[in-house]
């Protein structure tokens, strides 16, 4: 695949960069970091950077001239066919007479701000969607967590005319160590494929072993940009078919990971109908859930990937309680200050 002009990864970036005029919207894991431009939409999610630093922030840069603005909860840059924007949902604003479901009402009301924003501004291209919400294992009111927002996320998707399955958006979601539910998207005015992973059931077809609503995304999806393929890769467990598989043992959930991320971008290739991107070549966030099993799952992304690889790691737990680590990456675009 082709590097795309258009598109930059910043890794850890500067101040200078997100203040910069070309920078698209910045994504911040564990402290404050350094003081941003009002009208920059920045993903603050509260959890604690592992390695490299104690804030990893980076930036989302573009060669377009940019347009800043708020559109109803969502605030957003956009320029060169791309839209960045996030946004953030007190759960409490929700829980009114029925506590039970305010996390899916905060959800749902999330997406529908999210769906709007981006056919109101002409990124209808729904690509990538990170989701960061508290406590996202325990069992309230009857139910996980998740699967509550899941239920919210489908909820917008089908009041929004948005399908449910086939072309849906890369994503994750992690669980923060406190505050709202955050989001961060990215759109374009394109149109982006999904990709799906052979090695696994799709998850939006996963059975009601894992609740009565499937989560809404794709396993990766790819946009033609600026005359090159964007690849983003969603966060990726130790799923075979539609099970959790090496049970308690971190080391060979990050193998499983690595090889299910290997089966992706075989696919991406596959899809695109391009060369397949190297995996050394990607940049990526591992979500360790024991802050304890750090060293274990370093040992394998390093020896995978090689130790030059351009790796966060961050402390958050994964969607399901039994699952010890999970792994996002991006491809396809130029990464910077990484050196």
């Amino acid at each position: 695949m082709t590097l795309a002009a258009g598109l930059e990864l910043y890794w850890q970036a500067p101040a200078d960069a997100m203040a910069g005029a070309q920078c698209l919207g910045v994504m911040r894991f564990g402290g404050a970091g350094a003081v941003l431009p009002a009208n920059l939409p920045c993903l603050q999610v509260d959890t604690p950077t592992l390695q490299p630093v104690p804030c990893w922030q980076a930036a989302w840069t573009t060669d377009a001239a940019l347009e800043s603005g708020i559109h109803g909860e969502v605030r957003y840059r956009r320029g060169g066919g791309l839209l960045f924007g996030v946004l953030r949902v007190r759960e409490a604003e929700f829980a009114g007479e029925d506590v039970a479901g305010a996390l899916q009402r905060a959800a749902a009301h999330a997406y529908r701000q999210l769906f709007a924003a981006v056919d109101a501004l002409g990124h209808p291209g729904l690509l990538r969607v990170w989701n960061y919400l508290p406590r996202i294992n325990a069992i309230e009111h009857g139910s996980e967590r998740y699967r509550q927002f899941n239920a919210g996320r489908q909820d917008a998707f089908a009041a929004c005319g948005r399908a449910l399955s086939g072309e849906v958006p890369a994503a994750c979601a992690l669980g923060s160590a406190g505050g709202d539910l955050v989001l961060a998207f990215l759109a374009s005015t394109g149109r982006p494929r999904a990709v799906e992973n052979p090695r696994q059931v799709s998850a939006y077809d996963y059975p009601v072993d894992y609740g009565p609503r499937s989560p809404t995304f794709s396993r990766a999806a790819l946009l033609q940009h600026g005359g090159a393929t964007l690849l983003f890769v969603s966060g990726t467990a130790s799923i075979v078919g539609h099970r959790t598989v090496h049970l308690g043992d971190v080391r060979a959930q990050t193998r499983e990971t690595l090889a299910n991320i290997e089966a992706v971008l075989d696919e991406a290739a596959r899809v695109g109908g391009g060369p397949r991107l190297p995996a050394a070549a990607l940049g990526y966030i591992a979500y360790v859930r024991h802050t304890a099993d750090l060293p274990a799952v370093r040992a394998e992304v390093d020896t995978h990937l090689g130790e030059q690889a351009r790796v966060v790691y961050v402390q958050a737990d994964v969607c399901r309680a039994d699952l010890l680590v999970e792994i996002e990456a991006s491809g396809g675009h130029p990464i910077q200050g990484c050196d």
